[in-house]
C-alpha cells in the first residue's frame, strides 16, 4: 500500500505541504535585504561610536590626576582621582565655577521656558486666529529662520549698548526670548494637536481666549512645548559667542565662556588642563538629565489627557 498520500489535516499538524501545493521558490532578494540591513546597522554603530568616543574620553580623563593625564593613553585608566578633581573645580578661585553653573541654569532654564511659552502662544495664534496680514507676517517670521544667529550678534550688541544692557543678565536673557523657528514649529504642533472643534466648544461654554489657551490648548501642546524647551535649553546652555560679545564681568559668565577662559590660560598655567576637562564633564551632565527627564513628555502625545 502506498504511503505517499498525506491528508490535509496531517499536513497541517506535521508542517508537510499538502499534495498538489506548489512549493514557493526562495526569494532572490532575501540575501540583499540582509546585506542592506547589515550595512545600515554598521553605519549606525559607526555614528554611535563617533558620538560616544569624545564623551568616553572625557569621562576617563576626568578620573586622572595630572601625572596620569599625560603619562597614560587617552582611554587608559590611571589612579582614580575624580572626586578630588571635582572638589578642585568647585573650590578654584573662590568657587567661580559654581557661579558660572548657576548663571547658565538661569540663562538656560528661565530663558528657555519663557521662549517656549512665547513661541507656543504665537504659533497657536497664527494657527487658530484670522487677522489681516497673517500670512505675510508669518512669512517675516520664516525669514528670520534663514538668518544665522551670528549675523545678528553685532546688531544685538549695539542695541543692548544703547539701552545700557550690556554686561548684565538681560543681555543674554532678552535675545533668547525670540525664536522664529520655535514659532513655526509651534504652529505645526497646533495644527496637529489642537482641533478647532475643541476651541469652539470652549467658546460656546463661555471661556475667554486666555482661559481657552491656558486650560485647553496649552495642555494639548505640551509635547510641542517640551520639544521647543529642549531645543532652546541646549542652545542656551551651549551659547558661547553671544556671551563672549555681551559680557565682560566674570561673575556673569555662563559655564561655556568660563571653560573657554580656563582653556585659554592652559599655556600659562598647565594645571588648568585638568580643571577644564573635569569642568567640561560636569557641564554635560545637566543637558543629559534634561533629555532623560523630559523625553517621555517629548515623545508622547498628551492630547487624550486634555480632551474628555
Amino acid at each position: 500500500m502506498s504511503t505517499d498520500t498525506v491528508s490535509p489535516r496531517t499536513a497541517e499538524r506535521t508542517g508537510r505541504p499538502r499534495p498538489g501545493t506548489p512549493t514557493a521558490p526562495a526569494r532572490p532578494g532575501a540575501p540583499r535585504a540582509w546585506a542592506s540591513k547589515a550595512a545600515v546597522n554598521g553605519v549606525l554603530i559607526m555614528l554611535a561610536l563617533y558620538t560616544l568616543m569624545p564623551i568616553s574620553w572625557l569621562l576617563v580623563a576626568a578620573t586622572k590626576n595630572r601625572r596620569d593625564l599625560f603619562g597614560t593613553g587617552g582611554f587608559s585608566f590611571g589612579e582614580f582621582n575624580l572626586f578630588s578633581n571635582v572638589l578642585e573645580v568647585f573650590t578654584h578661585n573662590d568657587g567661580i565655577y559654581g557661579r558660572w553653573l548657576l548663571n547658565t541654569l538661569l540663562y538656560a532654564v528661565v530663558g528657555s521656558a519663557l521662549s517656549s511659552l512665547i513661541s507656543v502662544a504665537a504659533g497657536y495664534a497664527f494657527d487658530k486666529y484670522a487677522f489681516a496680514g497673517k500670512e505675510k507676517l508669518f512669512g517675516v517670521v520664516l525669514a528670520g529662520v534663514l538668518v544665522p544667529g551670528a549675523v545678528l550678534t553685532l546688531p544685538m550688541y549695539l542695541l543692548a549698548s544703547k539701552a545700557g544692557l550690556t554686561n548684565t543678565y538681560w543681555a543674554l536673557l532678552i535675545p533668547s526670548l525670540v525664536n522664529p523657528f520655535g514659532v513655526y514649529l509651534a504652529r505645526v504642533f497646533s495644527e496637529g494637536y489642537v482641533p478647532y472643534e475643541v476651541i469652539e466648544a470652549a467658546r460656546v461654554d463661555g471661556a475667554g481666549e486666555v482661559r481657552t489657551f491656558r486650560t485647553i490648548a496649552l495642555p494639548m501642546l505640551a509635547p510641542g512645548f517640551v520639544t521647543l524647551f529642549l531645543f532652546s535649553f541646549t542652545a542656551s546652555w551651549n551659547n558661547f559667542y553671544g556671551a563672549l560679545v555681551m559680557l565682560n564681568d566674570k561673575d556673569l559668565y555662563p559655564v561655556s565662556l568660563g571653560l573657554h577662559m580656563w582653556n585659554v590660560s592652559i599655556t600659562e598655567s598647565p594645571e588648568m588642563y585638568s580643571l577644564a576637562i573635569t569642568g567640561s564633564l560636569i557641564a554635560v551632565i545637566p543637558v543629559v538629565i534634561a533629555f532623560l527627564c523630559l523625553q517621555g513628555f517629548w515623545r508622547s502625545g498628551l492630547t487624550a489627557g486634555a480632551v474628555k
